[in-house]
C-alpha cells in the first residue's frame, strides 16, 4: 500500500483488457438492443475493480485502445497484426468499450495511425518525472522496453505480477532498451513477424546480453564472446538477413513521442461521473453495475 499522497499514474492496455473480457469463462452479456456487450461491460467491470484496488491506489489513470487493429507498421510488413480474425462481434465493440471507460470518468487514448503501445510509451517517457511511479498495466512483453528503475515499471494484473528493471534483466539477461533487438531475432508472433530463421529465445538473449544492440554483434561468430550453439550459421544468417532483422526492429520499437492532448491534471481520477454512468448502464442494460462505484462526482 501507497503511502498517503502519492501520485501514481496507471497506464491501461484497453485492447487487451477487451480481448481479455471477451474470452473470460463467464457469462455473455447482451444489451437491450441484442447486441453482443460482454466484452464491453466486462472491460468496465475491471476497470473499475482497478480503481477500487487498495493496492492499486490509483490517483491519475488513462486507458489507450488500438481502433482499428492497423498502424504504420502495417504498411511496413504486410504480415503485421490487423484486424483480420478479429470475431465480429468482438470487433464491433471497440467503440462502445471506449463508450464504457469514458462514462467511468477516465481518459481515453483511441490509437489510429499508431498503437495503444505507443500511446502507453508515450505516457510513461512524458509523466514519469512528475510522478512518484508510472505502472504500466500490460502482460505485453513489448512494453518492457519503457521500464526504468522502479519509477516505471509494468503490471501483470491476471497474474498480479510486477515487473521493474532490475526484475526485467534478472529474468531476460539483457536491459530494456535491447527489447527490440531481441525481438528483431526472436521474433514476435503476436505481432506478426518471425524473427531470424534459427534464433530461439535463448539465443537471442545471450546475444543480446553480450551485445545490446544488433549492430554491435561482430558478423564472425569467432569474435563473439559468448558461443550458442550452431554459432557459426547463426552468424551468417544475421548477416544474410540483416535488412529483415532491422526492419523487426523497427516494428517492435515503440513510438514514445507521440502528441497526447493532456497534461497530468487530465488524468486524474476525481471519481465516477454518476448521471453520465448511470445512463450508460441503462443503454448496457447493466443495471447491477450502478452499485458498484464507491467514489463519485
Amino acid at each position: 500500500m501507497t503511502g498517503a499522497g502519492i501520485v501514481r499514474l496507471h497506464l491501461v492496455d484497453g485492447t487487451y483488457e477487451l480481448y481479455r473480457a471477451h474470452f473470460a469463462p463467464r457469462p455473455g452479456h447482451t444489451d437491450p438492443s441484442g447486441r453482443d456487450a460482454k466484452a464491453t461491460v466486462g472491460i468496465a467491470q475491471s476497470l473499475l475493480a482497478l480503481l477500487h484496488d487498495s493496492d492499486e491506489v490509483v490517483t491519475h489513470v488513462a486507458v489507450a485502445f488500438d481502433n482499428p487493429i492497423r498502424s504504420f507498421r502495417n504498411d511496413l510488413f504486410p504480415y503485421y497484426k490487423s484486424d483480420e480474425g478479429v470475431p465480429p462481434e468482438l470487433r464491433s465493440q471497440f467503440d462502445p468499450a471506449e463508450d464504457a471507460v469514458r462514462a467511468i470518468g477516465v481518459t481515453v487514448w483511441s490509437m489510429h495511425e499508431y498503437e495503444a503501445d505507443d500511446a502507453l510509451a508515450t505516457g510513461a517517457r512524458r509523466f514519469r518525472d512528475e510522478v512518484e511511479q508510472v505502472r504500466i498495466l500490460t502482460p505485453d512483453k513489448d512494453l518492457g522496453q519503457c521500464l526504468q528503475g522502479d519509477q516505471v515499471v509494468q503490471v501483470d494484473r491476471r497474474q498480479r505480477k510486477l515487473i521493474d528493471e532490475s526484475r526485467f534483466r534478472a529474468e531476460r539477461g539483457f536491459g530494456p532498451h535491447s527489447m527490440p533487438d531481441f525481438l528483431a531475432l526472436a521474433g514476435d508472433s503476436a505481432d506478426g513477424f518471425p524473427g531470424l530463421p534459427g534464433f530461439g529465445k535463448k539465443t537471442a538473449s545471450l546475444l543480446i546480453g553480450a551485445y545490446e544492440h544488433l549492430e554491435r554483434i561482430p558478423a564472425d561468430a569467432n569474435r563473439w564472446t559468448v558461443k550458442p550453439r550452431g554459432a557459426s550459421q547463426l552468424a551468417t544468417t544475421l548477416v544474410e538477413h540483416r535488412a529483415d532483422a532491422l526492419l523487426y526492429r523497427r516494428l517492435a520499437t515503440l513510438i514514445d513521442t507521440l502528441e497526447l492532448e493532456c497534461g497530468l491534471t487530465d488524468l486524474e481520477f476525481r471519481g465516477v461521473p454518476r448521471r453520465d454512468f448511470e445512463q450508460w448502464c441503462d443503454r448496457l442494460g447493466a443495471v447491477g453495475l450502478k452499485a458498484v462505484p464507491r467514489r463519485w462526482r
